[in-house]
């Protein structure tokens, strides 16, 4: 609960700087401008800012962070949930899943137990399912930054935004299994302990069980799957509109040039990409029951921080081309 706390601390210490920018207030404008000019990176970074700057190509540090720690926390939560959950046995799996993803399942969590131990465990593997969704994110943006972007080679970012994503990719996917963190970790060390102690050859061999780590997510309820739905509803558009923006350069000897972005959402929104993230992460909202506050927390970090970027992506825009079309919103299809 500590490292939840911390966690949620940093998200709102993350959102109050852009909300209170983001105020329309003369008296504000000072902020405003530290607070934007904190945040501002690539194309809408005067290219004779270097002072406390990075190459924008450093976004590719961010996503190998990500998947290394995500991998990490997949891996020693999903070891941690198959020890601790009883698993199934097919033909309970096969009479009961329909009744327990509409809420009514019988008892084939933890038949001897409280009702809370039984929630617990199924929280944990939740945790997992929310884990394993993050993975396929973080992988695909490690890709993209490798062989999808081609970042002008005076793109700049300001240090304090390099650290905040690197801050975003290490704690984005600890607030998505923080309630278990301290649990995983005191697993983790009991079994290096265990290993130093006993040594190779003498740990305990179990044998591989595939469908008893797998059938548990597969007996989440309905929340998980609608919001793994709209989790690879946004994913997709995302990988679309990145392949958008990274065909936009195609040509190494135009890396500096700028073009409107056409197809998919960027008919709809200049930041169509920051749109499609905001849906990934609302998916995650939805699977994770929408009950946990981290999370929440992080879908407002994410919102707020895209929202300002877009703000000024679209101003950006709208004095760069003169024929730039004047029926595209920032990030919000006819809102925003």
């Amino acid at each position: 609960m500590i490292l939840a706390s911390l966690l949620c601390a940093a998200w709102i210490a993350g959102i109050l700087p852009i909300l209170i920018a983001s105020i329309p207030s003369s008296k504000l404008n000072a902020f405003h401008s530290f607070v934007l000019g904190l945040a501002k990176r690539g194309k809408i970074m005067k290219s004779s800012s270097h002072k406390f700057t990075v190459p924008q190509k450093y976004f590719c540090h961010f996503y190998v962070l990500a998947v290394v720690w995500t991998t990490i926390l997949l891996v020693f939560t999903w070891m941690y949930a198959y020890r601790i959950a009883p698993r199934v046995s097919q033909p309970l799996l096969y009479s009961s899943i329909a009744s327990h993803l509409t809420g009514f399942s019988h008892d084939f969590w933890f038949h001897e137990g409280s009702s809370s131990l039984r929630k617990s465990k199924h929280m944990i593997w939740r945790s997992v399912f929310l884990l394993l969704l993050m993975e396929v994110q973080v992988l695909r943006r490690l890709f993209e930054s490798i062989y999808v972007f081609k970042y002008s080679p005076s793109a700049r970012m300001h240090i304090f935004g390099y650290l905040t994503g690197l801050f975003f990719y290490t704690a984005a996917p600890l607030s998505l299994c923080s309630k278990y963190a301290s649990e995983v970790l005191q697993f983790v060390t009991n079994l290096i302990a265990e290993f130093v102690v006993k040594g190779k050859d003498r740990m305990k061999i179990t044998e591989y069980d595939v469908w008893g780590h797998v059938n548990p997510l597969l007996l989440l309820k309905w929340h998980a799957w609608l919001g793994a739905a709209v989790f690879f509803f946004g994913w997709i558009h995302q990988y679309r509109c990145h392949a958008i923006l990274g065909s936009l350069r195609e040509d190494e000897d135009q890396v500096n040039d700028y073009a409107i972005p056409c197809g998919d959402w960027f008919e709809y929104a200049s930041s169509a990409h920051y749109l499609a993230e905001i849906v990934i992460y609302g998916g995650l909202v939805i699977a994770s029951g929408f009950s946990d506050v981290t999370v929440w927390l992080l879908f407002g970090f994410v919102v707020a921080n895209l929202a300002l970027a877009a703000a000024e992506t679209q101003k950006w825009y709208l004095h760069k081309f003169d024929n730039y079309p004047k029926n595209r919103r920032a990030i919000i299809p006819f809102i925003y």
